[in-house]
């Protein structure tokens, strides 16, 4: 006799509960299939925008390429109101072509590193003396005041190297999926005023080191990558907005060759470095930079309401974002394709965006969101407003936009292109039951879960903040969080076709359900405050 856990034994028994309402077109269902499999073009859209366009950071010529690019392909495949729409001063253009570091002494080795985004380039090769100081605080400012002219600062404690203790490739498994079903209590939801206190020092200190490293003629500042194996995590530094110091060149360098420095001077070895970083910044002012958007406009009598799909196209620059987020870029425009393929004709209208400045803070759906959709009032207080919203005590009162009513239910994907699993409810209970009728279509290719569990960190926050249905797909973590994340291995050789295309299918599937239901999707209780 099989045993069930009393989450899955609930979740079965609310579906077979909702089973006599919730129709599902089995007809449509299979032509998306046979369209998503057997046609399939997800992997010639990831070529293009990862092997041809690149790595697409925020305000690069490359983003702005892609968004020319994603109009040219969703105009060609048919889609309606094909656009892209602004967001004013986001910051400065930002490009890097190469970095080299050499050591020049007490041996000669290269060194692998990579810059930080928009920090500044160096005016060809430099050289330096290495030196390790920590400046983590106006005391450290202090303390290093006319110690660092001509010196390359290295600024993170050595590492001692550490294995890893579970596999670098990882799929779900019965008990994993099982677990993942459960909801965590959380003891408190309460913002810590420790981290509000972490956040501000952090703020009102980090322009003031850019300015500082410049004053003390430092030549270079190098930090370790957080993960080992010779992968170089990095992300941003200096500071993307007109007006503000960008520092010192920066760089992240591998764990492993990070150490061999440490390690030499540790043994009071003096360490000579030569680097050389071609990066600039592109414009002086602050540019606007793009979401895209396109429709298949609904042809039935709930036309005016709308399902939409979307991923952030915006991407780090060391690798070629093929998995943060080139994956779910592919997937949501070959999910758009499908649909358009097959023929289908929604009831709702079906609309996908294509984000822009979400490794920055989710900048690009939140404010399609203030837009369209719905914004809380800014705080009076200047302290609180200085806060970003997610550390706010109070979000205060909603203002809800033009659209706030018509919009059914958001999904999202950015988790790299491992297979859809299952969904997120991001605790709406009366949508458990759908999903569930909505997967079982799918449950022999793996996606069967629907679990109460909230998971953030991504576009779909942005709506259901307001009390906007939006949900983020289950996903195969492969070796997106061991190797690809953020990395210089985010490479098309990660992303694993079979599942790009199953996942293409299912995201199809759910918008279509989505939007031609004869009801839009429920809504969970929506408090404000």
């Amino acid at each position: 006799m099989k045993r069930w856990s009393l989450a899955t034994a609930v979740l079965l028994v609310c579906t077979q509960a909702a089973f006599a309402q919730e129709r599902v077109d089995l007809d449509m269902t299979a032509k998306i299939r046979q369209e998503a499999f057997a046609r399939s073009q997800v992997m010639k859209t990831l070529d293009h925008l990862t092997d041809v366009i690149g790595p697409r950071l925020t305000l690069s010529p490359s983003m702005l390429e892609a968004n020319r690019w994603t109009r040219s392909k969703f105009t060609e495949w048919g889609m309606a109101n094909v656009h892209d729409e602004a967001i004013d001063d986001l910051g400065r253009s930002w490009a890097f072509t190469d970095a080299s570091v050499e050591m020049l002494s007490p041996r000669a080795m290269p060194l692998h590193a990579l810059p930080k985004a928009w920090t500044p380039g160096t005016t060809g090769p430099v050289e330096g003396e290495a030196i390790f100081a920590k400046i983590e605080s106006k005391a450290d400012l202090e303390k290093w005041k006319g110690k660092l002219r001509g010196k390359i600062v290295f600024t993170d404690d050595l590492r001692a190297y550490k294995p890893n203790e579970k596999s670098d490739f990882q799929r779900h498994d019965h008990d994993s999926l099982e677990e993942l079903i459960s909801y965590p209590l959380a003891d408190d939801r309460k913002t810590d005023p420790a981290m509000i206190a972490r956040f501000r020092a952090r703020m009102e200190l980090a322009p003031l080191i850019n300015q500082y490293l410049v004053d003390e003629g430092v030549v270079a500042t190098v930090s370790i990558s957080s993960w080992n194996d010779g992968i170089v995590r990095v992300m941003g530094g200096g500071s993307r907005k007109a007006g503000e110091s960008a520092g010192v060149p920066s760089l992240v360098m591998m764990a492993e060759h990070y150490n061999t420095v440490m390690r030499a001077l540790e043994r009071k070895e003096p360490v000579k470095l030569r680097l050389a970083v071609d990066a600039k910044f592109l414009s002086d002012n602050n540019q606007a930079g793009y979401n895209t958007i396109a429709e298949i406009p609904g042809s039935g009598p709930q036309r005016d309401e709308v399902v939409m799909l979307g991923a952030h196209m915006d991407s780090w620059h060391a690798g070629s974002g093929a998995n943060d987020n080139g994956a779910g870029v592919a997937v949501m425009m070959e999910a758009m394709r499908i649909l358009k393929a097959v023929g289908a004709k929604p009831n709702r209208t079906i609309r996908v965006a294509l984000w822009t400045g979400e490794e920055q803070g989710l900048i690009g759906s939140q404010e399609y969101v203030k837009q369209h959709i719905g914004k809380f009032e800014e705080p009076k207080d200047p302290e609180q407003k200085a806060l970003p919203a997610f550390l706010r005590p109070s979000k205060g009162k909603l203002i809800r936009g033009q659209d706030y009513g018509k919009v059914s239910v958001y999904f999202n994907l950015d988790n790299g292109s491992g297979k859809i699993r299952g969904i997120y409810a991001q605790e709406n209970l009366a949508v458990a039951p759908i999903f569930a009728e909505w997967l079982k279509p799918w449950n022999d290719v793996g996606a069967t879960i629907v679990t109460q569990r909230n998971t953030g960190s991504t576009d779909h926050i942005s709506f259901d903040a307001v009390g906007v249905p939006g949900f983020q797909f289950v996903q195969d973590q492969l070796d997106y969080f061991s190797h690809v994340h953020h990395t210089d291995l985010d490479v098309q050789d990660h992303a694993v076709e079979a599942d790009l295309k199953q996942a293409s299918a299912i995201v199809a599937s759910f918008v279509y359900n989505a939007a031609t239901r004869p009801q839009k999707l429920p809504r969970k209780p929506f408090v404000e405050n």
